[in-house]
C-alpha cells in the first residue's frame, strides 16, 4: 500500500468520529500561526491548537515572504489580530545558499530557478527578527497587529521568545 493510500485509509477514519463541521469561518483565537513545513512540528500540538483556533500557514523556513499573501487574507477578510512566527532549530534553511540550490535544480533538472529567492538564512534568531520587522514595516499590515516572534527547539519542545 502506498503512502497515500494509507493516508486516505486515516482520513476515512478520521471522518466517520468527525464532528466539528459547524465551526466558522474565522478562526476563534484570531490568530495566525507562520511557521516551517518540518514534519517535526506539529504547531497544533505545542501551542495547544483546536480545530478552529488559529490560521496555520506553513512552508519552507516559516517565512512570512513568501505567506504574505495568506496574512492578507487572513487579516483583511478573517478578522485576525496576532501573529506568531515560528522558526525552529535544525532547520533545514540553515544549511545552504540560494546559489546552492539554484546550481543542484539546474543540474537535477536541467532548469533555471534562480528567479526565486528560497529565502535561506544563515542565522536562527536573527530570520525571525528579520521577518517580524519585514512585517511590521510593511504597509499592508496595520500598527495594531501583534507580531511576535520565537524559536521552536526541536530536542525539547519549547519555544523562545527572540522579537
Amino acid at each position: 500500500m502506498s503512502v497515500t493510500d494509507e493516508l486516505i485509509q486515516a482520513n476515512e477514519s478520521y471522518a466517520s468520529g468527525f464532528t466539528k463541521g459547524d465551526l466558522p469561518m474565522p478562526p476563534a483565537k484570531g490568530t495566525i500561526v507562520v511557521t516551517c513545513m518540518d514534519a517535526r512540528l506539529i504547531p497544533n500540538r505545542f501551542l495547544g491548537l483546536e480545530e478552529g483556533d488559529a490560521h496555520v500557514i506553513r512552508n519552507a523556513g516559516g517565512r512570512v515572504q513568501d505567506a504574505l499573501r495568506s496574512i492578507l487574507i487572513s487579516q483583511r477578510l478573517l478578522g485576525t489580530n496576532e501573529v506568531l512566527v515560528i522558526h525552529h532549530t535544525d532547520c533545514g534553511m540553515l544549511t545552504f545558499k540560494n546559489e546552492d540550490l539554484y546550481a543542484k535544480v539546474q543540474e537535477d533538472l536541467g532548469a533555471d530557478a534562480s528567479d526565486i529567492d528560497f529565502l535561506p538564512f544563515p542565522d536562527l534568531d536573527q530570520s525571525v527578527r528579520d521577518d517580524v520587522e519585514f512585517l511590521k514595516s510593511s504597509p499592508l499590515v496595520p500598527d495594531n497587529i501583534s507580531i511576535r516572534g520565537f524559536v521552536y527547539d526541536v530536542k525539547s519542545g519549547r519555544m523562545s521568545e527572540v522579537s
